[in-house]
């Protein structure tokens, strides 16, 4: 049992300043000046004064078993360890597979997720990869969402990129189509993650899919949104009709790609422009890479995305750009609790999963991260690490 007391809460919407009772995993009783019995001997106290208590994050696009490789071998991104993403404050992850799908698998996915679920955090995976056809487990992916408890999805399937299997609109279509019936049989999101180059075709097939299926709008993600101005334009308009856009963290700030931006940038202007709040969200791309292109298609760099992007791109957001927290935090809350179907995530409320971040009021710096009701942070120093994880970062 945890007893979290004093700490100003954002459930991201502001509930004052109580004390909230973790057990079992979940979350307890929230309220005033809460006592636990002297009874109960095996209950840990966080002290919350000073700090404001947040929903656990979640990252629905990280490359948990690692990616990249397009600069050979020696540039494939390597695996994720656990305490990487506990101390980012992220309790929830959604693992992907990129460009490469001939190195890297979907059963070494689901195992990696695994891993990382036995180690303490919540875990899902997407089926697929940069192609279509999909590779699957099985046969097609619709019987993956549909058998494969982790999996809530397809993805991150790539349009409009030179590195992208080219599919045709009506190919595309059939894999939407499949994640939509798989996603209705299994009381899942069944959503197809869209990693979006900066080619000319933009977000064209999106727009046609609406305009003539009946599929909805929201089994889509375009991802990477962030990346090119009329990529962000496109955007705009089309989460205006409804659609939902992720934009993505991991940029760097001394290596942007002509018209690219950072995320707290692009919110302001997605905002700005009329987009509904509940119609963005972040994912930090983590451990993808994160390759520069010339025009003429070679390869000019490489890096690596990272995972506590995704908080620090919300506190610039808040910091920097005055957007309220109770908004702000949303894109990596309650938005993408909502977007994916996660009914115990992204709200502190009682009878929800006990996945909860602590900051520093003044600073907004993490402090604590407590994932199921274990804590896995405290006092910024990491408690819990991966089975297989060195004591030195």
């Amino acid at each position: 049992m945890l007893l979290v007391k004093n700490a100003e809460i954002y459930s991201p919407e502001y509930l004052g300043k109580k004390d909230v009772v973790i057990a079992g995993g979940k979350i307890e009783e929230i309220g005033g000046n809460i006592e636990i019995s002297k009874s109960f001997s095996n209950v840990e106290v966080i002290d919350g004064e000073g700090k404001y208590l947040f929903p656990g994050f979640i990252d629905s696009h990280v490359h948990i078993l690692g990616g990249g490789g397009e600069d050979g071998f020696h540039s494939r991104t390597p695996e994720i360890n656990l305490s990487d993403i506990t101390s980012a404050g992220i309790t929830t992850v959604v693992g992907c597979l990129g460009t490469d799908s001939v190195t890297r698998d979907m059963r070494s996915l689901l195992a990696k997720a695994r891993a990382l679920e036995e180690d303490g955090i919540t875990t899902y995976i997407f089926t697929g990869s940069y192609d279509i056809p999909v590779r699957s487990m099985f046969n097609e992916p619709d019987e993956d969402i549909v058998l494969i408890d982790k999996v809530v999805g397809i993805g991150e399937v790539a349009l409009s990129d030179h590195r992208s299997s080219q599919p045709t609109y009506e190919e595309f279509i059939r894999v939407v189509a499949k994640a939509r019936v798989g996603g209705l049989l299994s009381g899942k999101a069944g959503i197809v993650d869209i990693h979006m180059g900066g080619g000319k075709a933009g977000l064209k097939y999106l727009f046609r899919m609406l305009k003539e299926t009946e599929i909805s709008v929201n089994q889509v993600l375009p991802t990477h949104v962030n990346r090119c101005e009329e990529l962000m334009r496109e955007a705009v308009e089309y989460a205006k009709i409804g659609g939902l856009v992720d934009i993505t963290t991991s940029s760097d700030s001394d290596n942007l790609e002509p018209g690219e931006e950072l995320a707290s940038e692009s919110l302001k202007y997605f905002l700005d422009n009329g987009v509904p709040i509940e119609n963005i969200q972040f994912t930090s791309d983590g451990q993808g890479s994160l390759p520069i292109f010339r025009e003429n298609g070679e390869l000019k760099g490489i890096g690596i995305g990272r995972v506590d992007s995704l908080y620090r791109e919300v506190r610039a957001a808040i910091l920097n750009k005055d957007i309220p927290i109770e908004q702000a935090l949303k894109l990596i809350t309650s938005n993408v609790a909502k977007n994916f179907k996660f009914a115990q995530k992204g709200r502190i409320k009682q009878g929800l999963d006990g996945d909860l971040v602590l900051v520093d009021k003044q600073t907004l710096k993490i402090k604590d991260v407590i994932c199921m009701g274990n804590i896995m942070i405290k006092d910024e120093e990491i408690i819990k690490r991966g089975t297989f994880e060195t004591n030195t970062r």
